[in-house]
């Protein structure tokens, strides 16, 4: 180490240390390296963007899965974009995402609000709710299939005549029904996100509400609903984009059926490609489902506004 000495006022020397090989300017700070991004993003261009590239050049050929390739132009959009079965299919998951939000996401914030809670009987319930995301989607299928039979179910054990309905033959009913196991399914998951959002919120903000005379409605609609933006946005970008992915639950409780009642996107894509070997078609309407969650996922995050970063709390 090497010292120096300064004149201080007064006719003083003091003396400074200065490592060796530092220079008496000062560093600039910089962000992380780039390298510790490496490993997330060679994971991510082996497993997603690679992958994604295949299927929409095997969107351009013929191929049965099995057999030689050969190139059909774009001759498969023409087919797929013309089906009836793909308008069909647009329209179920349509109908499917939009029943799941306006039924999963109040019910979610109300659950996520009093869980939010620290009484021990909340955080109780709150591992309670948890429990159906972590079952397998075919399993609850399987297991609602059961319950739902009209003959041997709920409603010919309970003796309730009208539980004993045929909830997944029927056309006008097998929807609702889809609607309602998705939404049991992952009405907690969306819980929990909204419990960790209501914590982040000052409670100097409700004690203050409290003492202009606010009660817990007002406080809700006027304090958590709005502090909750950020994390709304995040929670209705998953939900989102999980409906256009409901495959294992439909398939196994449905189908797809009766008919094309139930017949999503996601399994149209499946159908076609693996049932009627078909992988050009189908890779057709892989690329159709990417192509609408991005959108989708785009539009919901630009409601967020240009600063993403931005803390929910600002101006609290």
């Amino acid at each position: 180490m090497t010292t120096s000495t300064t004149q201080a006022p007064g006719g003083g020397a003091t003396a400074s240390a200065r490592p060796p090989g530092r220079r008496a300017s000062s560093v600039t700070a910089h962000g992380p390296s780039l390298w510790f991004a490496a490993p997330a993003l060679i994971i991510f261009i082996a497993f997603a963007l690679i992958p994604l590239i295949g299927v929409f050049a095997l969107s351009f050929v013929n191929w049965n899965g099995i057999g030689a390739i050969s190139w059909a132009g774009i001759a498969n959009w023409q087919h797929v974009l013309t089906d009836e079965l793909t308008y069909n299919a647009l329209i179920v998951t349509a109908k499917v995402m939009f029943f799941t939000y306006i039924i999963q996401t109040p019910i979610a914030i109300l659950l996520g609000t009093f869980t939010a809670g620290r009484q021990r009987y909340r955080a109780f319930l709150a591992v309670l709710y948890f429990v159906p995301p972590l079952l397998s989607s075919a399993a609850i299928a399987i297991a609602f299939k059961a319950l739902l039979d009209p003959s041997f179910g709920l409603g010919a054990g309970v003796g309730i005549e009208a539980l004993s309905q045929d909830w997944l033959g029927n056309p006008d009913l097998v929807l609702f029904v889809v609607v309602f196991v998705i939404a049991w399914q992952f009405i907690p998951f969306h819980a929990l996100i909204y419990q960790g959002g209501v914590r982040q919120i000052p409670t100097s903000m409700y004690e203050a509400a409290q003492l202009d005379g606010a009660n817990r409605v007002q406080q809700f609609f006027y304090i958590t609903l709005p502090q909750l933006k950020y994390t709304i946005i995040t929670s209705s970008t998953l939900m989102v984009i999980g409906a256009l992915t409901y495959f294992d639950l439909i398939f196994v409780l449905t189908g797809g059926g009766p008919g094309y009642s139930t017949r999503v996107l996601a399994l149209q894509m499946y159908l076609t490609g693996f049932k009627a070997n078909d992988m050009g078609a189908g890779a057709t309407l892989g690329v159709i489902l990417v192509v609408i969650g991005l959108a989708l996922a785009l539009g919901l995050q630009r409601l967020g506004g240009k600063n993403q970063s931005a803390s929910q709390l600002e101006g609290a």
